[in-house]
């Protein structure tokens, strides 16, 4: 009894998005998406809309519908990194300076508590 959902492409460090990835992985569904909305960080909206996806994903399973959010927890959350944009910024003397722009895959996978 498990749900999946991927977030591709997604214009953040992975390093911003792990830092708050490891405050919600192994949580509950409910208060992961409670930390999740009231966080203040940029990188808490696109986690919280991959886990809103997965447990969609899970409610609408045809197997698995009749689950309760409370049943479900974060499994699974892995921030991957995607492709990395190369910009060049002008430098002193005449040089130019590489700027690399990081964007990220989000995986997550939820399950049901086991009673």
């Amino acid at each position: 009894m498990e749900a999946k959902a991927n977030a591709k492409w997604i214009r953040m460090s992975p390093y911003k998005l792990r830092r708050v990835a490891k405050m919600v992985r192994g949580k509950g569904v409910d208060e992961a998406l409670n930390l999740l909305h009231f966080n203040n960080t940029a990188a808490s909206l696109p986690i919280e809309k991959a886990v809103r996806s997965a447990v969609a994903n899970m409610l609408n399973n045809d197997e698995t519908s009749k689950v309760s959010t409370e049943q479900l927890y974060i499994k699974e959350l892995k921030i991957d990194g995607a492709f990395i944009m190369k910009r060049f910024r002008a430098a002193s003397m005449g040089r130019a300076t590489r700027i690399r722009k990081r964007s990220s895959h989000i995986s997550i996978v939820i399950a049901g508590k086991e009673n």
